[in-house]
C-alpha cells in the first residue's frame, strides 16, 4: 500500500479542510511529519487507520465518535486516496464521514464508510473492505505498515502463541493446517464405507441361481397368459354386440315416455300460440300510433307553457333596457374630460422631477468642495516619500551584492565539514572494536573444533555418525522387544495344535524370555546416545552461529573500511577547495559565513524599507488618482443636473397651475396624482360595465322575441297533428277488428315476452316431430324391440370371468419380469459396490496415517515457527549493525525471542534486559523485516513504512545510526516516513510536512517544498 493524498476535516485539531500530499512527499523514499506536542501529526495516522478500518488506535468507532469529531466542527469528513494490490498498481479512495445530530450537540450520526476504485480516470464504488484490498487486518496493518505512537513494540511483547497466529493469518498459513481436511476425508470415507455395508447387506438376498429359477417361470406363465388373452377377445365381440341392441331398446323406451309427455302438454301450447298471435298484431300496426299520440298531447302542453312565459319575459326586457341607455348617457359625458385632467397630471409628475433633481445638484456642489482639499494633502505627502526613497537607495548601494548561492555552498560546506570530522572517529573507533570482536569470535571456533573426535573430522560427520549409531541401537531394542512380546504367548503353543501366527503344528525350540533387563540396559543406551547427540546439535549451532557472525564482523569491517577512505578523501576534497580562497580551517569557514550573512542581511533590510515605502507611494498615488477621477465625475455630474432642471421645466404645458406645487411635498403631490388617475380608471370601468350590460340585456330581448314566435308555430302544428293521429288509430281499430279500446289497452301493457314464447312454441313441436320420427325408426331395426335384459347379464358374468382369469395371469407375468430386471440390476449393483467398498478400505489405511501426522495443528506451527526464525534472521542483519555487532536477536523452539549478548561470551538473556534505545532498535528491525515479507508477499515493486515517535529513548550516535539505516531503505525501493518532534531528524531530513496548531484555525499544515 502507497498513500496518494489525505484529506481531513473535523477530526481532533483539524478544524479546517486540511491536505497532505503524500505523493509529493514518498518521491523523496524518507521523508518526515514535524510538529510541537499536541499540534496534531499523530492525528495523521488517525485518520488513516479511520478512513481503512473505520475505527482509530486511541477510540472507537462506536460509543466515542462525539469525542473524534473537532468541537468548533459540525462534521467529519477524511477521504484517503491510496494504491495496493499486485505491484501497487490499482488505485482506491477511501472515505469516511460522520455529523452530528442537529438537535442534540453530544450525538454523532452513524458514520458513511465506503470505498471507491479508479477505473478509466472515473470512482466506482465496490463492496470489498480494506481487509481485502490491503491484504491485512487493522492489527497487522500496525505492525507492518503503519505503527502509532507507543505500539512499536507491541510486535516484540506479544505472546508466542499470539506471533504464531499473526504469521499464520498474515502469509495464510493455514493452508498448511490439513488436520481438519485429513479428518473430514476420513469420516467422509468411514460413513462412507458404512453406507456401503448397508448397501451391501440389503443386496445379500440376490444371486445368480436365483435369477435363473425365475426366468424359468417367466416362460411358462408367459404361454397361460397367451391362451386366456384369446378367449376374452373372442367373448368380447359378443358383449359389444349385445350392448348395442341394449342402447337402442333404451332408447325406444324414452322417446315413448317423451311423446306420451308432449301430447299432455297440447292444450296449453295452443292457448299460448293464440295469446302470441293477438299480441303481435297489436304490437305491430297499432302500438306505433297509440304512443305518437301520446308523445304529441305532451309536446302540445310544454309548448303553450312556453308562449306564455315568452310574453313576460318580452315586457321585462324593455324596461330595463331604457334605465341601462340613461345611466350609459351619463357616463359619457363625465369620461370626455379625461384628456384635460391628464395633461395636469403630467405637468405634476414634472414638478416631482425637478425637486429631485435639485437635490442631487446639491449633493454634487457639496462634493466639489470637500474633495480638492483632500487631493492637495495627498500631493504633498507623496512628494515626502519620494525624497525618503531616494535617501534608503543610496544607503542600499554602499554595500555589495550577496551571491545567494556562494552564501548556500559555504553553509553546506562547514555542515559536511563538521559532519566527515564526526563520522571519521566513529569509523576509526568502530574498526578497533570489531577487530577485537573478530579475535574473540576465532578463539571460540577454534576451541568448538577441538572438541571434535579426530575421525571425524567435522560437525557434519560426527553428528551423521551419532545418529547411525542411534539408529543401529533402535533396532536392537525393536527386535528386543518383538522376542519379549512373543515369548509372552509361549505358554499358549501345544503340541500337535496349530500355531496362531505361522500355522506350524510343531514347536522345536520356543523362545524363552530373558526378562525385561536387556530391554532397560537398551534403553539407556539410547538415551546416553541422544544425549550426546543434543550436545553436538549444540555445538554445531554455536559454532555456525560464530560463523555467520564472523561473516558479519568481516562484512562489517570492509564496509566501514570502505567508508573510512571515502570520508577522508571527501574531507580532503573540502579542504583543498577552500584554500583555494583563502580558507584554512573551520573557524576561518564560519566567520566568513557570518560575515557574509550580516553584510546580506543590512543590505536586504534597506530594499526591503524602499520597497515598504514605494508600496507606499503606490498606494497613495492610486487613491490620488481616484479622488481626481471622483472630482471630474462630480462636474460632470453638476452640469448634468442643471441642464436637466432646465428642460424639466420648459415641459411643464400650465407654469400657472403648476407654481402652487412647487412649495410642496413630494409625498403630497403624489397623492394628489394618485387620486385624480382613481378617479379616471373609474369612470371608465363604470362605462365599460354599462355598455357590456346594456349589450346583454338587448341580446336576451332578441332571443326571447325570436323564441316567441318558434314556440307558438311549434304550438299549432302540434295541435293539427294529434287531431290527425287520433282519426288513424280509429280507423286502425276497426280494420284490425279491436272494438273493445281498454281491451287492446291491456294488451299494449301486457309483460308478454314475445320472442321466449315463440321460442317455446317452435321447441315443442320441433320436439314432437323428432319423438315420432325415432320411435317409426328403432321399431323398424332387427332384434332391438325383442332384446332379453336377463340373458345380457348372463353374458357380462360369463365375460367378466375371463377378464379376470387373463388379468390375473398377465399380472403374474409383469410382476415376475419385474422382479427378474429388479434382480439384473441389484446384482451388477452388489458387484459395483463389492469393488468401491475395496478401493475404500485402501484409501482409509492411507488417510489414518495423514490423520496421525496433521493432528493438533502441529504441521501449522512448525511452519509458522519457520516463518518467525526467518523473520529473526532478517532482522539481525541490520539489528547487528545498529549496535555495533554486540547484541543479535534469537527465538527458540518454543517462538520466545531471547538476546545473544557477544559481549559475555554470547550467553543469552530475556529480551526484557533490553535498555529502551535498545528494544527501539530491535523493535525497528523486527517491524522492517516484516514488512519485507509483506511486500514480498504482496508482489510489490515498492512499499511503505510509516511510524510514529520511538526516538526520544535514543543518544545522538544511536539516533544517526537508526537515521542512516532508514535512508539506506531507499535503496531498497522502500519508502520511510517518520512522524517526531525530534529536532536533530527534522534538520537531517531535506522533505517533511509541518504541522502547527492555530488557536482560531486548528491544525495546519505546511511543506518544506
Amino acid at each position: 500500500m502507497i498513500p496518494i493524498k489525505l484529506d481531513i476535516q473535523g477530526l481532533y485539531s483539524y478544524k479546517e479542510k486540511q491536505t497532505i500530499e503524500f505523493d509529493k512527499l514518498t518521491a523523496a523514499g524518507l521523508f518526515g511529519i514535524f510538529g510541537a506536542v499536541g499540534s496534531g501529526k499523530s492525528s495523521i495516522l488517525e485518520a488513516i487507520l479511520l478512513a481503512l478500518y473505520g475505527s482509530t488506535e486511541r477510540l472507537s468507532d462506536r460509543g466515542e465518535k462525539n469525542s473524534m469529531v473537532n468541537l468548533q466542527s459540525d462534521h467529519l469528513l477524511l477521504n484517503f486516496e491510496f494504491s495496493s494490490g499486485k505491484n501497487n498498481a490499482k488505485t482506491y479512495l477511501a472515505r469516511y464521514s460522520a455529523k452530528r445530530n442537529s438537535k442534540n450537540f453530544e450525538d454523532i450520526k452513524p458514520a458513511e464508510h465506503t470505498f471507491y476504485e479508479k477505473v478509466d480516470g472515473n470512482w466506482e464504488p465496490i463492496t470489498a473492505r480494506a481487509e481485502e484490498i490491503v491484504g491485512m487486518k487493522k492489527e497487522h496493518f500496525k505492525q507492518t505498515v503503519i505503527i502509532p505512537q507507543g505500539k512499536f513494540r507491541e510486535f516484540i511483547d506479544q505472546k508466542p502463541l499470539d506471533q504464531a497466529k499473526m504469521m499464520k493469518e498474515l502469509f495464510g498459513l493455514e493452508r498448511f493446517d490439513l488436520s481438519f481436511k485429513t479428518g473430514t476425508l476420513l469420516k467422509a470415507v468411514k460413513e462412507q464405507k458404512i453406507r456401503l455395508e448397508t448397501q451391501l447387506q440389503g443386496l445379500e438376498a440376490f444371486s445368480e441361481e436365483g435369477l435363473d429359477e425365475k426366468q424359468s417361470q417367466f416362460t411358462q406363465l408367459k404361454t397361460q397368459a397367451t391362451d386366456a388373452s384369446q378367449q376374452l377377445k373372442n367373448a368380447e365381440t359378443d358383449v359389444r354386440l349385445q350392448e348395442n341392441l341394449r342402447a337402442k331398446n333404451q332408447q325406444l323406451s324414452k322417446f315413448k315416455a317423451e311423446r306420451e309427455s308432449l301430447n299432455i302438454q297440447r292444450p296449453e301450447i295452443e292457448k299460448q300460440r293464440q295469446l302470441h298471435a293477438e299480441f303481435i298484431k297489436a304490437k305491430t300496426h297499432l302500438r306505433p300510433v297509440w304512443d305518437n299520440i301520446r308523445d304529441t298531447s305532451a309536446d302540445l302542453e310544454k309548448y303553450k307553457v312556453s308562449v306564455i312565459d315568452c310574453e313576460r319575459f318580452k315586457l321585462e326586457f324593455a324596461k330595463e333596457i331604457e334605465e341601462l341607455e340613461a345611466q350609459e348617457a351619463e357616463l359619457k359625458q363625465k369620461n370626455q374630460e379625461r384628456p384635460q385632467r391628464e395633461s395636469k397630471i403630467r405637468d405634476l409628475k414634472k414638478v416631482i422631477e425637478i425637486q429631485s433633481l435639485e437635490s442631487q445638484r446639491e449633493l454634487a456642489n457639496n462634493k466639489l468642495l470637500s474633495l480638492q482639499p483632500i487631493i492637495e494633502a495627498k500631493k504633498q505627502a507623496q512628494k515626502a516619500l519620494e525624497a525618503k526613497i531616494a535617501e534608503l537607495e543610496s544607503e542600499a548601494e554602499k554595500f555589495e551584492t550577496t551571491d545567494s548561492s556562494q552564501l548556500a555552498n559555504l553553509i553546506s560546506t562547514a555542515k559536511d565539514w563538521k559532519n566527515l570530522e564526526s563520522q571519521l572517529s566513529k569509523f576509526q573507533s568502530e574498526e578497533i572494536e570489531i577487530a577485537k570482536e573478530v579475535d574473540r569470535i576465532n578463539e571460540k571456533l577454534e576451541a568448538l573444533k577441538d572438541t571434535i573426535p579426530a575421525k571425524d573430522g567435522s560437525f557434519e560427520k560426527w553428528e551423521n555418525a551419532q545418529k547411525s549409531s542411534i539408529q543401529e541401537l533402535e533396532k536392537q531394542r525393536d527386535l528386543l522387544m518383538q522376542k519379549q512380546g512373543l515369548a509372552a504367548h509361549v505358554h499358549l503353543l501345544n503340541a500337535g495344535e496349530a500355531c496362531p501366527l505361522c500355522g506350524a503344528v510343531e514347536h522345536p525350540n520356543p523362545l524363552e524370555s530373558d526378562g525385561s533387563s536387556a530391554l532397560s540396559a537398551k534403553d539407556q543406551q539410547i538415551h546416553q546416545a541422544k544425549k550426546v547427540l543434543e550436545q553436538i546439535q549444540t555445538s554445531k549451532t554455536s559454532h555456525n552461529e560464530l560463523i555467520f557472525h564472523l561473516e558479519n564482523h568481516q562484512k562489517t569491517a570492509a564496509t566501514i573500511q570502505n567508508e573510512l577512505q571515502t570520508t577522508e578523501q571527501n574531507l580532503g576534497a573540502i579542504k583543498s577547495s577552500l584554500l583555494k580562497e583563502g580558507i584554512n580551517s573551520h573557524e576561518n569557514l564560519l566567520a566568513k559565513i557570518q560575515s557574509i550573512e550580516h553584510s546580506s542581511l543590512a543590505r536586504e533590510r534597506l530594499i526591503q524599507s524602499v520597497k515598504t515605502h514605494r508600496k507606499n507611494w503606490d498606494a497613495d498615488r492610486a487613491l490620488i488618482d481616484q479622488s481626481e477621477k471622483d472630482l471630474q465625475q462630480a462636474q460632470l455630474k453638476l452640469q448634468s443636473v442643471l441642464s436637466n432642471i432646465s428642460a424639466k421645466k420648459e415641459e411643464i404645458r400650465d407654469m400657472a397651475f403648476c407654481k402652487k406645487y412647487f412649495q410642496k411635498d413630494s409625498q403630497a403631490i403624489t397623492a394628489t396624482i394618485e387620486g385624480v388617475e382613481s378617479d379616471i380608471e373609474k369612470a371608465i370601468q363604470a362605462l365599460d360595465g354599462k355598455q357590456k350590460h346594456l349589450r346583454e340585456k338587448r341580446s336576451g330581448s332578441d332571443k326571447n322575441l325570436a323564441d316567441l314566435s318558434s314556440f307558438t308555430k311549434l304550438r299549432d302544428e302540434s295541435s293539427v297533428k294529434l287531431e290527425k293521429l287520433e282519426a288513424e288509430f280509429k280507423a286502425l281499430k276497426t280494420q284490425h277488428g279491436f272494438q273493445d279500446e281498454e281491451r287492446l289497452i291491456r294488451l299494449f301493457q301486457h309483460s308478454l315476452d314475445a320472442e321466449k314464447v315463440a321460442r317455446d312454441i317452435a321447441d315443442f313441436d320441433r320436439k314432437h316431430d323428432i319423438a315420432e320420427n325415432r320411435i317409426q325408426e328403432l321399431e323398424a331395426e332387427r332384434g332391438v324391440s325383442e332384446f332379453q335384459e336377463q340373458a345380457f347379464q348372463e353374458l357380462i358374468t360369463s365375460f367378466e370371468s375371463l377378464k379376470t382369469n387373463a388379468e390375473t395371469f398377465q399380472n403374474q407375468v409383469l410382476l415376475l419380469d419385474k422382479e427378474i430386471q429388479e434382480a439384473i440390476g441389484k446384482l451388477a449393483e452388489k458387484r459395483s459396490l463389492q469393488a468401491d467398498f475395496a478401493k475404500l478400505e485402501i484409501r482409509e489405511s492411507y488417510l489414518k496415517e495423514l490423520d496421525n501426522m496433521f493432528r493438533g495443528s502441529g504441521f501449522v506451527k512448525f511452519v509458522s515457527s519457520i516463518y518467525l526464525k526467518e523473520l529473526c534472521n532478517t532482522a539481525n542483519v541490520r539489528f547487528m549493525k545498529l549496535c555495533k555487532n554486540r547484541l543479535s536477536l534469537e527465538i527458540d523452539d518454543n517462538n520466545t525471542f531471547w538476546v545473544i549478548d557477544y559481549l559475555n561470551g554470547g550467553k543469552k538473556r530475556l529480551l526484557k534486559t533490553l535498555s529502551g534505545g535498545q528494544t527501539f532498535q530491535a523493535s525497528l528491525c523486527l517491524a522492517l523485516a516484516l514488512a519485507e515479507k509483506v511486500k514480498a508477499l504482496n508482489q510489490a515493486d515498492q512499499s511503505f513504512f510509516f511510524m510514529d515517535e520511538g526516538f526520544g529513548a535514543l543518544d545522538k550516535n544511536a539516533l544517526r545510526v537508526v537515521f542512516e539505516t532508514l535512508k539506506s531503505l531507499r535503496h531498497e525501493n522502500r519508502i520511510v516516513g517518520i512522524i517526531s518532534h525530534v529536532e536533530d531528524l527534522q534538520q537531517e531530513i531535506g522533505v517533511f510536512a509541518n504541522v502547527e496548531l492555530d488557536p482560531e484555525l486548528g491544525s495546519q499544515v505546511s511543506y518544506s517544498f
